[in-house]
């Protein structure tokens, strides 16, 4: 084969640094169509982003000439940036270093989209970590508590 053929679905989940702020609500809209922006400058496939105040969700392409972590990292680094010239208020803005990611067949991409659209529902009846914790467990994945949250 000559050349390089990729389809790698990602369901990306970052929080925002837990001394730090969150995202005002007013906010959200604009700050999920930049990082939309920021994956397809990358060469990523954005389906869908979304989130709550204080973490995101992407369910994006993972490009393939970037790896998931340089990927992830440049959406953190742009985002953050620009969402400190939003307003004073996100001056001290950041995003925690770690990420979680789990891969998603195309079978389950409408439910992917569907979990992604339906955050506020999900974060009425459990929490950010809850929820993590929920994604590591289904997809086999071992964590350290002490760690896996903390930052």
């Amino acid at each position: 084969m000559a050349d390089t053929l990729v389809k790698l679905n990602t369901h990306i989940i970052f929080h925002t640094k837990s001394a730090g702020i969150a995202m005002r609500e007013c906010d959200l809209s604009r700050v999920f169509s930049y990082l939309g922006g920021i994956i397809r400058n990358k060469g990523g496939i954005a389906f869908i982003v979304g989130g709550m105040p204080d973490h995101i969700h992407i369910l994006t392409t993972l490009p393939k000439t970037i790896s998931l972590s340089d990927f992830v990292q440049a959406i953190k680094k742009d985002s953050s940036k620009w969402i400190k010239t939003l307003s004073p208020y996100y001056h001290s803005f950041a995003w925690q270093t770690g990420y979680g990611a789990f891969s998603v067949s195309p079978s389950q991409m409408e439910n992917a989209v569907r979990y992604i659209q339906r955050q506020p529902e999900h974060h009425q009846r459990r929490s950010y970590r809850e929820e993590l914790k929920m994604f590591l467990e289904a997809y086999g994945v071992e964590y350290d508590e002490r760690y896996a949250f903390e930052e």
